[in-house]
């Protein structure tokens, strides 16, 4: 392939490793770009790779995305208007999917405004396990292609690898689709716990009848692991049904504050995490779905 139309894998800020991974196995190019910000606070982005009919891929990820969306608006836009064949967004983790009802008068519906942007942004995107929830699927509130690459196969292996006895736990009813799906594919047992919240940081979490699993090591697994609230509750309701310390398991390692310690503290026996966002605890790579799901938008 002829090296101006080899495809280039842009990575933001922070997002080098997989963006190396990804271009490895894309037989890409890793492209070059400078974000920064003037004195007054505006952002300043420049692309110091030759784009002119290339397919592009920008690597996000989009935990804490307010300061990345201006930076990858603008990179989107220049990559455009410097002759790019096509511009897509590989954002492992996609935030804005929590708020998508107006759940009080005039608040917004940011899941579908956030997707309006990044469609008019970008011709495809890529992520893994988005919250979905009162949205079926992307295709809802996205304008451009939008791919969602599963995380349970990768996670089923790393338990099969790593836990000799499991009982997969999750945590409420939301995350019903994963426990099950990981389970199914680790060969394991699964139950899902009742969650009532009444607040961003007041959980509670009751747990089933779960004395003929005794023995068996949970594994609470959940999709987005924030606040840790409703895994604190769901260790401590696991440890006082008898089961042995349980090891919480997440797609997206979001963390606000001192979140990760405080579940170290409450009891977990580890805690692992997919690495859609950089994070001590990252254990689970998925550079390999999210490539083969990349792929054809760059042929």
């Amino acid at each position: 392939m002829p090296r101006g139309s080899t495809p280039l894998v842009l990575p933001m800020p922070g997002n080098g490793d997989l963006a190396g991974r990804l271009a490895r196995r894309l037989s890409a190019e890793v492209g070059a770009l400078s974000v920064r910000r003037f004195p007054d606070g505006e952002s300043y982005v420049r692309l110091l790779s030759n784009v002119a009919g290339r397919s592009v891929a920008l690597v996000c990820t989009l935990d804490r995305p307010d300061d990345k969306l201006v930076p990858l608006y603008f990179l989107a836009a220049t990559a455009r208007e410097l002759g790019a064949a096509r511009v897509g967004l590989v954002a492992p983790y996609l935030a804005y999917m929590r708020q998508d009802a107006r759940f009080q008068p005039g608040e917004g519906v940011t899941s579908a405004q956030f997707a309006r942007l990044l469609s008019s942004a970008v011709d495809w995107l890529v992520t893994v396990d988005p919250h979905l929830h009162r949205v079926a699927t992307l295709a809802e509130i996205y304008q451009v292609p939008a791919v969602a690459v599963a995380a349970a196969p990768a996670i089923a292996a790393w338990v099969r690898a790593h836990v000799a006895e499991p009982l997969v736990v999750g945590p409420d009813s939301e995350s019903e689709q994963w426990v099950r799906a990981v389970a199914d594919a680790a060969g394991a047992p699964h139950v899902v716990l009742a969650k009532v919240r009444r607040g961003d940081r007041d959980v509670e979490v009751s747990v089933p009848d779960v004395a003929r699993w005794r023995g068996r090591t949970a594994v609470l697994v959940d999709d987005i692991i924030s606040t840790a609230g409703t895994m604190i509750e769901a260790v401590g309701h696991v440890r006082r049904a008898g089961l042995v310390d349980p090891v919480c398991v997440g797609v997206h390692a979001v963390f606000a504050s001192d979140a990760y310690s405080e579940l170290l503290a409450a009891g977990a026996a580890r805690v692992v995490t997919c690495d859609t966002v950089l994070h001590a605890s990252n254990a689970i790579a998925l550079d390999e779905p999210v490539a083969a799901a990349v792929r054809p938008f760059l042929a």
